[in-house]
């Protein structure tokens, strides 16, 4: 029995039948391409959708990526924080009550509203024990602040050197808190000197007082 011989494959033929397919396509209508063309377009078409979905996803897992890696952070320095708040409570409770007693301290130092006429007497006092004559004592405008009163008294005294230097001596000691500001001594031809000063002393304002400043506070801060 005579076996058959299969045709030899024309692969010059198949290579010329695939070129053909792609010779004079029509960009604008793709349906009337050839079967090979068409199937080529759609690969591609394909493989470009799914690497830009790709590169979407990829973008959008990196900046949540990004994001999370921020807020670690923020959370390890937040938990520095209170570790280290933690860690140092008993000292900063013990500065607290140390700042609280200062405080206490400042406040017993400042008269009330009431004791301000001693104040200003014992001031004269302290010019008259040292023999200064009083050539100018006029207390001026209070200037109120928030939680205190601030009291100028413009005051020009007379008298020897050393009587000065005590007097402004006994004035920074004094129980209350008074400051000498803007001090000008000027020499005079009886070989004393006359000191020039703007002396300030200052008062705690009481509950009525500090509810009124901070409602004429809010008043201006609302008419702005």
């Amino acid at each position: 029995m005579a076996m058959k011989i299969p045709n030899a494959v024309d692969f010059a033929a198949i290579q010329e039948n695939v070129v053909a397919q792609f010779r004079d396509l029509d960009p604008k209508d793709p349906s009337l391409w050839p079967v090979l063309p068409r199937n080529a377009l759609f690969v591609l078409t394909s493989i470009v959708i799914v690497g830009v979905l790709w590169l979407v996803w990829l973008s959008g897992s990196q900046e949540i990526l990004q994001q999370e890696q921020e807020k670690e952070i923020k959370l390890r320095e937040d938990y520095k924080t209170k570790l280290t708040k933690a860690v140092n409570l008993d000292v900063l409770k013990k500065q607290r009550e140390q700042v609280q007693q200062y405080v206490t301290q400042l406040e017993k130092q400042l008269p009330s509203k009431a004791e301000m006429d001693a104040l200003l007497s014992d001031i004269n006092q302290a010019g008259l024990g040292r023999s200064l004559q009083f050539d100018l004592f006029r207390p001026g405008q209070i200037a109120v602040k928030e939680y205190y009163a601030e009291l100028p008294i413009a005051i020009k005294v007379t008298g020897r050197y050393h009587d000065i230097g005590a007097f402004a001596s006994d004035i920074a000691n004094l129980s209350r808190i008074v400051t000498l500001n803007n001090l000008t001594i000027v020499p005079k031809s009886d070989n004393t000197l006359t000191l020039d000063s703007t002396a300030k002393t200052f008062r705690y304002l009481d509950k009525d007082e500090v509810s009124s400043q901070r409602k004429a506070t809010g008043g201006k801060g609302a008419g702005k």
